[in-house]
């Protein structure tokens, strides 16, 4: 059955692209959830209009997709997860958790299905994890998976007001016993 894409489909094509699939997929999903309308000769005279505005629409996709691309190639970042003795993780890295670390350290929104992990990761240290912005667009984040961050001492002026109050209360305690 031929339908017209009315947004990117992975595996199949673009927006405005005439593309042949089987009847059950388009009747039972790509219909219903306004992906795609039936390649009819109405419908094709109103996508040649159309193609102008798809085009720009592209071209603006494929710009932002090279942005983020150059902002993110051979970024570095942080996920931190329990790790155990020996560098087990307890659990793994999900895709949500990379998005979330790209998110915090570089303002930049990637979807989380967007990232390709291939594998779970299980492990701590370095890893690389692919990120397929836009088609063919795709570029690669190196993903540092660490412990916790070890606790900071506490603030030189709070040690020195704990001190401070110790003192107070030794002092205290010494004038009451010099008063029995």
């Amino acid at each position: 059955m031929k339908v017209i894409l009315l947004q990117e489909l992975k595996g199949k094509g673009g927006e405005g692209d005439v593309v042949d699939v089987a009847s059950g997929f388009a009747n039972n999903y790509l219909l219903p959830q306004k992906r795609a309308i039936l390649a009819t000769k109405g419908n094709l005279k109103q996508l040649e209009q159309r193609k102008h505005n798809i085009a720009k629409r592209e071209e603006n996709r494929v710009a932002d997709a090279n942005k983020v691309k150059a902002a993110l190639e051979g970024a570095a970042i942080k996920v931190i997860a329990q790790v155990g003795d020996e560098g087990q993780l307890f659990g793994s890295v999900t895709a949500q958790m990379i998005a979330d670390a790209i998110k915090e350290s570089t303002d930049i929104d990637v979807d989380k299905r967007r990232i390709e992990l291939g594998h779970a990761i299980k492990t701590a240290g370095e890893h690389e994890v692919a990120i397929s912005l836009y088609r063919e667009i795709k570029t690669t984040v190196k993903v540092i998976v660490g412990g916790k961050e070890e606790p900071v001492a506490e603030e030189p002026e709070v040690e020195a007001e704990i001190e401070e109050a110790v003192e107070a209360v030794e002092e205290i305690e010494a004038a009451e016993e010099a008063a029995e």
